[in-house]
C-alpha cells in the first residue's frame, strides 16, 4: 500500500515504525484481529530485504515455518505454503525436499504478504516522534507532515549496515555486503579482491568469486578475524536455546554475564552454513588442479586501519595469535562486517521516557518493551543482550509477535507456549 493521507483526528491503537520481517509479520498476524487498530510505517516505496546479497542458489539459514505467522497461527492465509499455493509453486516445493526457502522467494513471499494488508503504508519516512502528556498519546510525524496519533509504539527499523572504525571517512568504492550483487561486474574488473569478514555473508560472496575467479583473472583474500571459520551451530539441544525458557533464563542473568555470553554464543547465529564450508573446500581443491589459484585465506587478522591512494587499499592487519601486524594492498574491498542496531533520529525527543543500561543500550523487559512504563514502546530484534540468539532468528519473530499483540491487547490472543525445551538451563 502506498501512502495515504492521515486522519489527524484518528488515534491508532499502535503505530508500527519500519517494515522488516518482524514487524511485517505482526502486521499480518494484526489484520484479521478487529479490536486492534495499527498502521505500519516504510520509508521505502516496497518491501527490500537484503537484496544485495541475492546470490545464485543462496537460502535461509531457518527452515519455511519460520515465516511470518505459522508458527504463532499454522491457519493464517499470509504462511509461506499458501504463498507457494497461490504462486503455483507447492507442489514442486515438496518434490525439491528442502525445507529452506530460497532468499530470492523468502523476500517476494514477503512482497507478496505485504501487498494484501490494509495497514502498510510505503513511502512514509517517519521525522520525529513526540509525546503528549494529557492524552498520553504518542504523535509520529512524517516527512509529509502527517501526525499519526497513538497509544503504542513498535519499533522494526531493523539493523543498518556495519562499517568497522578503520574503515571510517574512508574514500574509494568500497563495499558493504548488503551492496554486493549491485557492484559485482566493478569488483570483478579490478586485479585484485578483498572480502572482510567471518559470516555467511562473506563465505557466500568467496564461493561466489572464487567459481570465476579463472574467468576474469583476478587475486580473491578473505581475511577474518576469527580463528577459524565457524560453521553455525545447528544441532537440535543447540537449537532449544532459541526458547521460552532460555529467554527467561537469559533475560534474569546479571547484566555483565549477559554481555560476555553476547561474545560467546555468535556461532550459534553468525556462523557458515556447514554445507558451504565444505563447497568451498571443494571448489578450491577442483580450481588447484591445474595449479595454484590466486587466493588467500586468511584467519587470526584483525583490521586495525585502512588506507586508500591511488585507486589502491592498504589493509593494517594484526594476526591475533603471532602478535605480529602486517599489510594487504588490494583494489577491491568488501565489507562482509555484519550489522549493527542504531538508535533512530526521530526517538530523539521521548528518550526520557526510555530504558536504558549500564552500557546505553535499551533495556528490553520480557515482554519487548523498552520505555519507562513497560507496555507503551516495544522493540523488534536489536535484543541479543536482553533476549539472547533469539532477538535475530527467524524463527522466534512469529513468537514474539504473539507476545507483543499480547500486550497489545491486554490479553491472549495466539497462544503463547512457555515450555518447549527438554533440557533445563537454570539451577
Amino acid at each position: 500500500m502506498t501512502a495515504r493521507p492521515e486522519n489527524p483526528t484518528r488515534t491508532h491503537d499502535f503505530v508500527g515504525i519500519g517494515l522488516g520481517p518482524f514487524n511485517l509479520g505482526l502486521a499480518c498476524l494484526t489484520e484479521p484481529i478487529d479490536e486492534l487498530d495499527g498502521v505500519f510505517l516504510e520509508s521505502k516505496p516496497d518491501f527490500e530485504w537484503h537484496a544485495g546479497m541475492f546470490l545464485e542458489g543462496a537460502h535461509l539459514q531457518t527452515p519455511f515455518m519460520s515465516d511470518l505467522v505459522t508458527l504463532a497461527d499454522p491457519t493464517s492465509p499470509y504462511s509461506f505454503l499458501n504463498y507457494l499455493k497461490e504462486k503455483g509453486r507447492l507442489y514442486p516445493f515438496y518434490i525439491r525436499e528442502n525445507f529452506y526457502p530460497l532468499r530470492v522467494e523468502y523476500d517476494d513471499y514477503c512482497r507478496w504478504a505485504a501487498h494484501q494488508l490494509s495497514s502498510v503504508r510505503f513511502g512514509t519516512t517517519v521525522t520525529e516522534v513526540t509525546y503528549e502528556d494529557k492524552d498520553e498519546l504518542y504523535v509520529v510525524r512524517t516527512a509529509t507532515g502527517d501526525l499519526y496519533r497513538t497509544r503504542k509504539l513498535v519499533l522494526g527499523t531493523g539493523t543498518p549496515p556495519y562499517i568497522p572504525d578503520a574503515c571510517a571517512d574512508l574514500g574509494g568504492d568500497f563495499i558493504h555486503n548488503s551492496q554486493y550483487m549491485g557492484h559485482k561486474r566493478e569488483l570483478q574488473a579490478k586485479d585484485s579482491i578483498t572480502i572482510v569478514g567471518s559470516g555467511q555473508s562473506a563465505a557466500e560472496i568467496y564461493y561466489d568469486l572464487l567459481s570465476e575467479i579463472d574467468v576474469h583473472g583476478y587475486r580473491l583474500n578473505w581475511v577474518t578475524r576469527s580463528p577459524r571459520f565457524f560453521p553455525l551451530e545447528y544441532t537440535k539441544l543447540t537449537l532449544e536455546m532459541t526458547s521460552p525458557e532460555y529467554i527467561d533464563y537469559f533475560r534474569a542473568l546479571p547484566e555483565r554475564t549477559r554481555y560476555r555470553l553476547t561474545q560467546d554464543q555468535k556461532g550459534l547465529f553468525k556462523g557458515i552454513d556447514g554445507e558451504l564450508i565444505n563447497e568451498i573446500f571443494d571448489l578450491l581443491y577442483q580450481k588447484n588442479l591445474g595449479g595454484p589459484v590466486p587466493t588467500r585465506l586468511l584467519t587470526n587478522s584483525a583490521l586495525n586501519r585502512t588506507t586508500y591512494e591511488n585507486g589502491t587499499y592498504t589493509l593494517g592487519l594484526r594476526q591475533e595469535e603471532q602478535e605480529k601486524e602486517y599489510t594487504l594492498d588490494t583494489q577491491g574491498l568488501v565489507l562482509a562486517t555484519g550489522y549493527k542496531y542504531a538508535e533512530p533520529e526521530f526517538l530523539k525527543p521521548v528518550r526520557d521516557r526510555l530504558r536504558y543500561d549500564t552500557q546505553g543500550n535499551f533495556d528490553i523487559a520480557r515482554n519487548y518493551a523498552i520505555d519507562t512504563t513497560g507496555r507503551g514502546v516495544f522493540l523488534q530484534n536489536a535484543g541479543v543482550h536482553t533476549h539472547s540468539v533469539t532477538s535475530p532468528d527467524l524463527g522466534m519473530g512469529a513468537y514474539r509477535n504473539s507476545f507483543i499483540i499480547g500486550e497489545l491487547l491486554g490479553s491472549e490472543y495466539y497462544p503463547v507456549e512457555k515450555t518447549i525445551a527438554f533440557q533445563e538451563f537454570a539451577v
